[in-house]
């Protein structure tokens, strides 16, 4: 599972203006329309062609549980890709993202400073140069340490450093601990 993968996708998922299929046989329909046949379906899915066949016929109804869920992950993967790309293309030129966030943070700074590492809640607007590199990482297929990496930064220019207002010099920003995390548009 990827935390900060998953949060930028179900972000960008409240953007849809049509709910994905939820049972299996419009599922199965949208895959075999969006790639073209059965057999892609099958391999996508790892499954027979022939069962593929059948959920489109509706003959079968209830996927087992695997099957269910890559059936899930993969129709809204496919799900409006043109709102998909408005709502990244919004956030990463002119709005900008919200990331929200429990989690242990802290800051490598000079001796002397007295903020360690602790647990803290923060709900930071982020500019849009910090969303469209978020989208571009991801999209360049980033896992989620340098997702990661990306945020802290982000949250160290915009809430520990007040985009450069604040004084004092923090050498880096890190997460540990993560306990919630979530992005909005």
């Amino acid at each position: 599972m990827s935390m900060f993968g998953d949060g930028l996708d179900a972000a960008v998922q409240k953007a849809f203006t049509r709910p994905a299929p939820k049972n299996a046989g419009p599922q199965m329909r949208y895959l075999v329309k969006q790639l073209g046949g059965t057999k892609p379906v099958a391999q996508l899915l790892r499954v027979s062609q022939r069962t593929v066949e059948r959920y489109v016929k509706d003959q079968i109804k209830k996927p087992r549980p695997g099957l269910a869920a890559g059936l899930e992950r993969e129709v809204t993967k496919r799900w409006q890709p043109q709102i998909r790309a408005k709502a990244r293309q919004k956030a990463a030129s002119t709005d900008g993202i919200v990331i929200d966030t429990r989690a242990r943070m802290g800051y490598t700074a000079p001796i002397g400073s007295t903020d360690q590492d602790r647990i803290r809640h923060l709900t930071v607007a982020l500019p849009p140069q910090y969303a469209a590199r978020l989208f571009d990482a991801q999209e360049a297929g980033a896992g989620d340490a340098q997702l990661q990496e990306i945020a802290a930064e982000a949250l160290k220019d915009v809430y520990f450093q007040d985009a450069g207002r604040r004084a004092g010099s923090l050498e880096e920003v890190r997460f540990t601990d993560i306990e919630h995390l979530e992005f909005g548009l």
